[in-house]
């Protein structure tokens, strides 16, 4: 798709010369490279884990996103400063048809990759194919301000709507970084679960009556893969084959409500917390003592 895209927007930046145009191209361009990036950050997240990575090697796609952020903010700057200098210089765009039509192939053509890759989000969860998306997104309206701009030129005679899209563009794809790059860096600095999530989580745990508490929960993402550990407090009277038992028994309960996700359980005798501060905090919404009575 970003090759037929490219390939498309040369020709139509040769034929208007336009500012807007040409920004859609260098995009484009930035969209094949980004792909490119994706696809090999989606390879390695996919692999196993192994010897020196044993916790998988999922961050290779908060990694690709990141390297998706630093084109996209380049491209900016690039289309900026054209902008910029055309909106002093002045000048008209030429064969503005020609580059509507394309935009408008441009815009067919992007609907039908983003459904594709709402698709593959829903089943995934991949931070980098996500990025790769909120890019796609951009598009639409990227080759929506290039007709417009084009149209304004050629058919309103104002011949500054052309830098002044390519501006808009430029912050436009600022934006767009900011938000993709916040994501993947949440992924790469452990950014704890949303809380909704986390409630989910503990109203599953919540569900157990042999669970006298939980503290020191600990969440986090990588590629498409999540962790999550606590501390469990339990009957003190418990042997530790029956400890093990429950644990199991929560362990696959967790799997039902939230599959694949890597669970590491640390049994406390209830009334016993040695950690201080938020870690020591009864998280369960009843409280032990509710759970106990």
């Amino acid at each position: 798709m970003a090759i037929l895209l490219v390939t498309l927007k040369t020709w139509a930046t040769w034929r208007t010369g336009s500012t807007a145009m040409l920004g859609s191209l260098a995009d484009s361009a930035l969209d094949l490279i980004a792909s490119l990036a994706t696809l090999v950050g989606v390879w390695i997240a996919a692999m196993p884990a192994d010897e020196d990575h044993r916790f998988g090697h999922g961050k290779a796609e908060a990694l690709a996103a990141i390297f998706q952020v630093m084109l996209i903010a380049l491209s900016a700057a690039g289309i900026g400063f054209r902008a910029v200098t055309r909106l002093v210089e002045g000048g008209r765009v030429e064969a503005a048809p020609e580059g509507m039509v394309v935009s408008a192939i441009a815009i067919a053509l992007t609907f039908a990759l983003l459904g594709w890759q709402r698709y593959v989000i829903r089943h995934t969860r991949s931070v980098a194919i996500s990025a790769d998306h909120v890019h796609y997104q951009s598009d639409l309206l990227l080759n929506l301000a290039v007709i417009a701009a084009l149209a304004l030129d050629q058919y309103a005679g104002f011949t500054r709507a052309d830098p002044l899209f390519g501006i808009a563009i430029a912050a436009w794809l600022l934006w767009g970084a900011w938000r993709a790059g916040s994501e993947a860096i949440d992924h790469l600095m452990d950014r704890e679960w949303p809380d909704d999530r986390r409630e989910a989580f503990l109203a599953v745990l919540a569900k157990n009556p042999d669970i006298r508490g939980v503290h020191d929960l600990r969440t986090r993402t990588s590629g498409t893969d999540d962790f999550v550990q606590f501390h469990m407090a339990v009957d003190p009277t418990l042997t530790i084959v029956q400890v093990h038992d429950l644990m199991d028994e929560v362990e696959e309960r967790l799997m039902r409500e939230f599959p694949g996700v890597e669970v590491l359980i640390h049994p406390d005798p209830y009334g016993q917390v040695n950690e201080s501060g938020i870690a020591a905090e009864e998280l369960l919404p009843e409280g032990a003592e509710g759970r106990v009575a």
